[in-house]
């Protein structure tokens, strides 16, 4: 089976060209200031409308409210909301059902105890993204081109699909599949040729590692 690819952090048109010849199953837009990929609802908007059919458009947001929540979903055509703060298994929920939107809950994890963390969003979340932990003092919760140990999930399995993300590069993602046996993976930082900026030949390369 194919693993399906997550090229998050697109900015630009050519990003999106790049992301869907290479077999991508999502293509994420980032709503978080402080992320180098940042897009504003009005940038957004017409990046979406580049997507082919058949790949899921999905925002990433960061302890959003209601507010800009609200702005996203209304200016922009998606397919899931991605949700990559504390945000608890109750704010979960009500995202759910306010947006109509499946959702993926991501979760940050360095040792064992943050998988039991995630267990509290099984019941909630559409989709599960284990990511590596930001380091204490950091300014992005995700995209700061991490990984955690693979081996604390190795085997493991969950009630709802999950992706793998954190570290992710052309070089490991093989290796990550076969440690892991993840069927769906994330990349942003790996995907990079400066801070923000995507490479279409990593992004080819990606695709064709996680194949």
């Amino acid at each position: 089976m194919q693993t399906r690819v997550k090229y998050c952090g697109l900015t630009r048109p050519e990003d999106i060209e790049a992301a869907a010849a290479a077999n991508a199953a999502y293509v994420g837009f980032v709503f978080f200031p402080p992320s180098p990929r940042a897009l504003t609802v009005e940038a957004a908007a017409p990046l979406a409308l580049l997507v082919p059919q058949g790949i899921a458009k999905v925002a990433l947001t960061v302890d959003a409210d209601n507010a800009l929540l609200d702005r996203i979903t209304d200016g922009v055509a998606l397919d899931m909301l991605q949700l990559h703060g504390k945000e608890s298994p109750e704010r979960v929920r009500e995202v759910k059902e306010r947006y109509g939107l499946p959702v993926m809950k991501a979760v940050g994890v360095a040792d064992e105890a943050d998988l039991e963390t995630l267990e509290r969003y099984l019941k909630v979340a559409d989709q599960i993204l284990l990511d590596a932990k930001a380091p204490k003092g950091a300014e992005l919760p995700g995209g700061n081109g991490l990984a955690f140990d693979w081996r604390l999930i190795a085997g493991r399995r969950w009630p709802v699909p999950w992706m793998l993300a954190g570290g992710l590069t052309p070089d490991n993602v093989a290796e990550a599949i076969r440690l892991t046996g993840a069927r769906q993976v994330d990349v942003s930082t790996g995907i990079e040729r400066e801070r923000g900026v995507k490479d279409a030949g990593l992004i080819a390369a990606f695709g064709a590692a996680a194949a």
